[in-house]
């Protein structure tokens, strides 16, 4: 009896042992988000109804920003509609058929959490990290969407159009003209439509205003380049493993890897195109994914119509004949990747930029600048600056103009001027083309769409207007207090102004940097103290020439021709060279003796600006962007 006893005790004593190590490992899984996915998942099929004539919410777009403004309507209470017109079967769009599998996330100042939170939050946390498998986000947004009974989906629809009223003047959208694959059209009406396309297509069809690509600082004609992620096949861990060693092992800052991701791989700049008016590798993003496959988003691909299919397939053609050439060249360059194979093509090119809204708010510059706040933002940005190459010229790698800790994202860039009964969310929403390149990422664009599908439910509740509603500060308080009860986080961070506010040239820097011609990269030190040259005041002012035209109507290469080469950028700059440059770009001619009268007694430069420099003979850049502010003050229309 006493052995029989021993036993069942010692049995009992292994059987709490094992249950507290599975409680041990599946709180460490806890702690560190999902475990590897490790074998694929059915994607489930999103149940299909018959349509009805009238919803209360259309969302057009399945892109992630689609299915959150779809899901945050549903969860209050409003029969949604969610629509889309590409050819797509799957919901997720950018990330599920673009391929862009990588995440530009949304980090607050800690650097580890991240803003906002909300139906995004629910989503990041169904996938493995930073990175994620394809299939895993393509199954956790259908789960988000299976699980609400107010949504109904139709995907492949031939045309999406939108159905407008004019009543007194005041035009509004009602709803959407649907036209399927066989012919069939049906009309909805709707209490509201939540444009979640990528390039604001319903807005502009139904005639909302934009400004397209850079046209806010004069370059209508280019656009951030185009990229086809692409596949590795054979990624096996060892591989992986021996990737990530090197990467870590760099000193190079911006270069290393985790289990899900890799970054770095500079030298992939200077692959040598055999294309190279159309096509370029940069440095690579590598995301890993299931099956021991990864993608890489690298690929610049320049003078690509994003609303153009044929330029799309012929993105593609040059795409499917340069990329494995860039793969050998890799392979050339890191000897561990040669086990990996080339995949397929994303479904769909990752487009940066297109529309920008022009809605009741734009973001600015400034905005990220002052770490403004706004009595009616509904979500949080802080991701870098990052504007991607829109040429193939050799000196044109992109730019980072900073890396702001915080912003803020009024519900006003939601809401079209001209244009009631609608919303834009995502990249093409009311933001100027430089902050663009920080608030296009995805986690705000879901942090927004949350947003819209909460107001259209208290537009409709009190009988009003998204213009109203935006104007309403009651009414804007209790859309974010409901935002916060549905698990979005919208308590600003208490933050330090940056130090550049106090600078006495810090107005003329706001400007600069707003014309897209002072950069800070990875920092925030816009470098006002250090001092300038002619050449660089010459690149200063073509820059400002693009955004300024009336007040810079000539080119500044004049004042700087008789410089000789090998000095022209590392000479000191001085208040006469700058004010001869000035009255060139100005006028058109100069004395360089008499230039700066000639500016005073017009009124082109002030006293008070004047007064700032500290040495006449060393101008630098601080002096520089505010003589350039005085000019514009006194000439620009804008």
């Amino acid at each position: 009896m006493k052995n029989r006893k021993s036993i069942i005790l010692l049995t009992l004593g292994l059987l709490l042992i094992i249950i507290a190590g599975l409680f041990y490992v599946i709180k460490l899984q806890d702690d560190k988000g999902p475990a590897p996915v490790t074998e694929v998942k059915d994607i489930p099929q999103v149940p299909v109804k018959e349509l009805k004539e009238q919803y209360d919410v259309v969302v057009v777009g399945t892109d992630p920003e689609g299915v959150a403004a779809a899901v945050s309507a549903a969860r209050n209470g409003l029969k949604t509609l969610l629509v889309d017109g590409k050819n797509r079967e799957i919901l997720g769009g950018l990330f599920t058929l673009g391929w862009l599998n990588s995440l530009d996330m949304n980090r607050a100042p800690d650097g580890v959490d991240y803003y906002n939170k909300g139906i995004f939050k629910e989503w990041f946390d169904r996938v493995e990290g930073d990175s994620f498998a394809i299939i895993t986000a393509t199954n956790a947004f259908h789960e988000l969407v299976e699980a609400e009974d107010n949504i109904e989906v139709r995907l492949g629809m031939k045309s999406i159009e939108p159905i407008i009223s004019t009543d007194g003047g005041a035009t509004t959208v009602t709803g959407a003209k649907l036209t399927a694959a066989d012919g069939t059209v049906l009309d909805i009406t709707a209490g509201a439509v939540i444009d979640a396309t990528q390039d604001g297509d319903f807005a502009a069809a139904a005639g909302a205003p934009f400004t397209f690509g850079r046209e806010d600082i004069g370059d209508d004609k280019l656009l951030m380049a185009v990229t086809p992620v692409y596949e590795l096949v054979n990624v096996t861990p060892e591989v992986w493993d021996a990737i990530s060693k090197r990467q870590n092992n760099d000193d190079d800052p911006d270069t290393g890897a985790n289990n899900e991701s890799v970054w770095g791989f500079k030298e992939m700049w200077e692959y040598p195109s055999t294309n190279p008016e159309r096509i370029r590798s940069r440095g690579l993003n590598i995301g890993r994914s299931v099956n021991d496959t990864a993608f890489i988003n690298a690929v610049q691909i320049f003078e690509v119509d994003p609303f153009n299919p044929a330029s799309i397939e012929e993105a593609y053609e040059i795409a499917r004949k340069e990329i494995p050439l860039m793969l050998d060249y890799l392979k050339s360059l890191y000897p561990e990747l040669e086990p990996i194979e080339l995949g397929a093509l994303a479904p769909e090119l990752y487009v940066r930029e297109t529309r920008h809204l022009i809605g009741e708010y734009r973001l600015t510059m400034t905005d990220l600048l002052e770490q403004q706040t706004h009595p009616d933002d509904i979500a949080f940005g802080s991701y870098p600056v990052d504007i991607q190459s829109t040429s193939s010229a050799p000196t044109d790698r992109g730019a980072v103009v900073m890396r702001p800790k915080f912003y803020g994202v009024p519900f006003r860039t939601l809401v079209p001027q001209e244009i009631d009964g609608l919303l834009v969310v995502g990249r093409s929403a009311s933001f100027d083309s430089l902050p663009h390149g920080s608030a296009r990422v995805v986690p705000l664009g879901m942090a927004t769409a949350q947003a819209a599908g909460a107001a259209a439910k208290l537009a409709q509740e009190e009988g009003i207007t998204f213009r109203e509603l935006s104007a309403s500060e009651s009414l804007i308080a209790t859309l974010k207090e409901r935002l916060t009860e549905q698990g979005m986080d919208l308590t600003p961070p208490k933050l330090e102004p940056y130090p550049f506010i106090s600078h006495p040239a810090y107005e003329g820097m706001k400007l600069a940097v707003s014309m897209g011609i002072s950069q800070a990269g990875y920092g925030v030190d816009f470098g006002l103290d250090i001092e300038s040259n002619p050449k660089r005041l010459f690149f200063n002012l073509t820059g400002a020439s693009k955004t300024h035209p009336e007040a810079f109507a000539h080119s500044a290469e004049p004042s700087i021709k008789d410089i000789p080469t090998d000095q022209v950028s590392t000479m000191p700059l001085t208040l006469e060279q700058a004010a001869y440059s000035l009255l060139i770009a100005v006028e058109g001619e100069a004395v360089p003796a008499k230039a700066l009268d000639v500016l005073m007694a017009g009124g082109l430069v002030q006293a008070d600006t004047l007064a700032l420099i500290k040495d006449r003979n060393k101008l630098t850049n601080g002096d520089v962007y505010m003589l350039i502010k005085d000019v514009v003050d006194a000439l620009s229309t804008k």
